[in-house]
């Protein structure tokens, strides 16, 4: 590792991350890393780890990352959906060329459930806004 170590390093977990101060200043010259604190990223909650009490700069640091992980997660999810839409059309195709009749019966209730499921929410939502005024269509 030629490059300089972070402070701090965050293991993500399902909610958040768990928070270590990373230290390579003692006698060993060996990486260690000690768990401050444990972050959840939903509800905003920063947990000291054990007795500890967090510093200004730990504090600072660890809501630096948090927002930095919902802006990541944020765009996730849309890329997540965009490839949903590709994947529709995809599976459009599959369903119109390729599939066999056994395939077909297979999949075709569930698909159509889901996507009845999708279109009643997603023009629900897009009548909300228009009644709102802040359709953006």
């Amino acid at each position: 590792m030629g490059a300089e170590l972070p402070d701090y390093y965050f293991r993500v977990r399902e909610n958040g991350a768990a928070v270590f101060r990373v230290d390579t200043e003692n006698r060993q010259r060996r990486i260690e890393m000690d768990q401050i604190a444990v972050v959840n990223i939903r509800n905003g909650e920063i947990k000291p780890h054990g007795d500890r009490t967090l510093s200004a700069d730990d504090l600072a640091r660890i809501e630096a990352w948090m927002e930095e992980r919902a802006e990541i997660l944020a765009r996730r999810d849309i890329d997540d959906i965009h490839r949903a839409v590709d994947y529709l059309n995809l599976t459009t195709q599959w369903a119109q060329s390729r599939a066999t009749e056994d395939q077909l019966e297979d999949v075709t209730d569930a698909l159509l459930l889901a996507m009845h499921d999708l279109r009643s929410v997603l023009v629900r939502k897009k009548a909300d806004r228009l009644l709102s005024g802040s359709g953006k269509d």
